[in-house]
């Protein structure tokens, strides 16, 4: 991957995985090129700079929404804002870089000085002559294509090596041609062999498209016999398939390129045909400039040294203005679908009760089983001492509700009474339960004669008297789904809440220290009754 975050700014360039991005928030991008668009893909999701033929390929072949894209005019200079209220600005101008269609250099001038990142580029002289670097601007960090920086390596121009290419078409005047390209590039170099041998070159539909956005001469087809210029993928280009194209006609391939590649059948030919500087360019380039630092594009190839002689000294490190770090530490107003789900998983899971069967403790010791309940008397402490001072739960209803046991059902409760907040009571599984008074009844005649209570607990819908209105919320298990306005409907049936008032009322201390779901409310019924039988016989 090709591509630089510059420091100590918003910049990146040909940059495209925002989890390693830190601060950036200005994206660019030189050219459509695979190893520059590594991470970019149709789910990309911010503001991307690039070429108006970029951006045109861009949408087409990556489909990234058109929302995103900002096709910036080559050759003119835009003003593209540092922070999020526009005190900070800085202009890009964007120069042909003469390495495939819809490709700019990127020139920087902001508070950071002045930043020429060059992206794959073959250098020209006429490139000195652009208006950005002829106003004698001192270029501070020159961010530098150094794919062929070697001076072992020496390339003709492009020029010298189309005339190779020329020159081996026309000693094989009876033969096919194939020429071997990456899916974007050296249209040009099509255009010119078609016009010098009155030929039609042979092309995919995606790349006569481009062509033909490129406004090049007519000179290309995809009718497979029309001409005897194929172009195509370089990795068809293979021992395999030099046999199968000479079984039915005679065929050489050409591989356009300046890369050292080992060449598997006697007809395939290897041309420098390069659409990268050469390094004697670079030195050219490096020497007009003379720039503060050179930064290499490609980081496994250091090439620092190679310019010692043509730099200028270092300016001081610029200062970064306070909008421009609270822009570059400020989130996305809308955060990746990726980011949202990272933050879901990283919320704590809530547990369920967890019943254990008898089976599984049936080994357990008597030591285990009173170190289980001691833990739950501190889970609920306040439970063992309301059992201390009350084991009955009549009591306990009578002290809880001392004005409501001398009151008829239907009598309103006062709203003083119903506004107090009552004991927390502990039900059979540890649970701390409030509850609250308000003036509607809530359990049936039957239930409440068997357990003994006279008082409501919860509210009805129609609620409307002044204890209603001083209790916004008559709650059981604050916090959990119980829990619900006094102007919800009733949540249970007459004969389920009666069942959850038994389980409230019934101590702790009566169920065994090991129980099961299926014996659990066979618990509770032979409490009650038990309970029944007592106030039926008090002797």
């Amino acid at each position: 991957m090709n591509g630089v975050l510059i420091p100590h700014t918003p910049i990146a360039v040909d940059f495209w995985s925002l989890r390693r991005a830190g601060g950036a928030r200005l994206f660019f991008l030189s050219h459509l090129h695979s190893d520059h668009t590594v991470g970019l893909s149709s789910t990309w999701s911010r503001p991307l700079y690039c070429s108006p033929i970029t951006a045109h390929l861009l949408h087409r072949h990556l489909q990234v929404s058109k929302q995103w894209i900002r096709a910036l005019e080559v050759g003119e200079s835009h003003v593209l804002p540092l922070d999020e209220i526009g005190r900070e600005t800085m202009t890009v101008t964007l120069m042909d870089a003469n390495h495939c269609p819809g490709s700019v250099m990127f020139f920087f001038e902001g508070y950071f000085g002045t930043i020429l990142y060059t992206g794959d580029f073959r250098y020209t002289p006429s490139m000195l002559k652009e208006p950005a670097l002829t106003l004698g601007k001192q270029i501070h960090t020159l961010y530098l294509d150094n794919t062929n920086c070697n001076p072992a390596l020496v390339l003709p121009s492009r020029q010298e090596a189309a005339h190779q290419i020329v020159q081996l078409i026309r000693k094989h005047p009876q033969h096919n041609i194939k020429i071997g390209l990456y899916s974007l590039g050296k249209e040009s170099l099509l255009e010119q062999l078609a016009l010098e041998f009155q030929t039609w070159v042979v092309l995919s539909p995606r790349r006569l498209e481009l062509v033909r956005l490129l406004g090049l001469a007519d000179v290309f087809t995809v009718e497979e016999n029309a001409g005897r210029i194929h172009a195509v993928d370089h990795v068809e280009i293979c021992h395999s398939a030099m046999l199968h194209w000479n079984k039915t006609h005679p065929t050489i391939a050409i591989l356009p390129t300046s890369r050292k590649i080992r060449r598997p059948h006697p007809d395939i030919h290897i041309i420098p045909y390069s659409d990268h500087s050469s390094f004697s360019e670079l030195r050219d380039f490096v020497a007009a400039l003379k720039p503060c630092r050179v930064v290499p594009i490609v980081s496994r190839q250091p090439c620092e040294d190679y310019f010692q002689d043509s730099l200028s000294p270092r300016p001081s490190m610029p200062m970064i203005p306070d909008s421009v770090q609270q822009y570059m530490g400020s989130f996305p107003r809308k955060p990746s679908t990726l980011w949202l789900l990272e933050r879901r998983l990283k919320r704590p899971r809530v547990q369920g009760v967890m019943f254990e069967s008898p089976e599984v403790k049936a080994g357990q010791s008597q030591a285990d089983r009173d170190s289980k309940k001691t833990k739950k008397e501190k889970l609920s402490p306040r439970a063992g001492n309301l059992e201390k001072s009350s084991p009955h739960p009549l009591k306990v209803k009578k002290q809880l509700f001392p004005d409501l046991c001398s009151k008829e059902w239907a009598e309103a409760v006062p709203s003083c009474e119903s506004q107090k907040m009552v004991t927390v009571l502990t039900a059979p599984l540890g649970f701390s339960v409030q509850l609250k008074f308000a003036d509607e009844e809530f359990l049936s005649p039957e239930t409440r004669e068997e357990i003994g209570l006279g008082s409501p607990l919860i509210p009805r819908e129609d609620s409307d008297g002044p204890a209603a209105a001083g209790n916004q919320s008559a709650w059981i298990g604050h916090g959990s789904p119980l829990s619900h306005s006094s102007k919800a409907a009733p949540l249970l049936g007459t004969e389920s809440r009666g069942l959850s008032l038994k389980y409230l009322l019934t101590p702790v201390n009566f169920f065994q220290a090991e129980f099961c779901s299926r014996s659990f409310d066979q618990q509770v019924e032979k409490y009650h009754k038990l309970l029944k039988y007592r106030q039926e016989n008090p002797d």
